[in-house]
């Protein structure tokens, strides 16, 4: 079995309010380093932080190197700060992620269910952030324990749809194609990419942005796997 992450697994909210403070707690960090007063933080969230929002929903196979676009951002909104701390700031940011992104109210026990039974269970994700601090992630919100393995596209350098990145998900549990199945919840990077590799697929649409077209099979949430299998 292997899962999309976001909006399959977990869920979350755009953690507006603490990722404030993040940035309100760096403001003096950030004075020291540029050697005039910061941006307030609010300045930082609309001018660098939402922007790089559209990173995430890159439609290009080659993954980004985050640190890279990181920093350019910053430099773009007027802030050209050290990569010591431009790393530090990011690994603060992506501690607030790792407490927002949410097991999904089924997946735990569903992902408990599947290994008890022998299915070997893996993720494979587009998340162009470093991957340790992903790893961490899984392991904040208790996902890690209940996964076989978990490959981001920032470990590999392609992003889903390409087929690379399901042949590496699939390599880190020892299935082969032919005999696993794709859950998550998007059609070109949860349905087709998948199916182009010779895996099964079905879209979870708990928690898609859009539904499926007629005819792709769907489960209404992550528990109904277990009628699948």
């Amino acid at each position: 079995m292997l899962f999309d992450y976001g909006r399959t697994l977990v869920t979350f909210e755009y953690p507006s309010a603490e990722l404030s403070a993040v940035m309100e707690r760096y403001r003096p960090a950030i004075a020291a380093a540029t050697g005039r007063p910061a941006p307030e933080a609010a300045d930082i969230l609309a001018r660098v932080l939402m922007p790089l929002e559209a990173v995430i929903e890159n439609p290009d196979e080659n993954e980004v190197e985050y640190l890279d676009i990181y920093k350019d951002a910053w430099r773009g909104a007027g802030w050209a700060l050290p990569d010591d701390l431009l790393y530090e700031i990011l690994d603060a940011e992506q501690q607030v992620w790792d407490r927002a992104a949410r097991p999904d109210a089924e997946a735990v026990e569903v992902l408990e269910w599947l290994g008890e039974r022998g299915f070997r269970r893996a993720i494979c994700s587009n998340a162009p952030f470093p991957p340790a601090m992903m790893q961490r992630q899984l392991q904040t919100n208790g996902i890690a324990g209940l996964v076989d393995a978990a490959v981001f596209s920032s470990q590999i350098g392609r992003r889903k749809p390409a087929a690379q990145a399901y042949l590496a998900a699939l390599e880190a549990v020892g299935v082969e194609a032919s005999n696993a199945l794709f859950v998550g919840d998007r059609m070109r990077e949860d349905y087709e990419g998948p199916r182009a590799v010779g895996m099964q697929a079905v879209i979870c649409t708990a928690h898609a942005a859009t539904p499926p077209p007629d005819g792709v099979p769907t489960i209404a949430s992550i528990g109904a796997l277990r009628g699948l299998l």
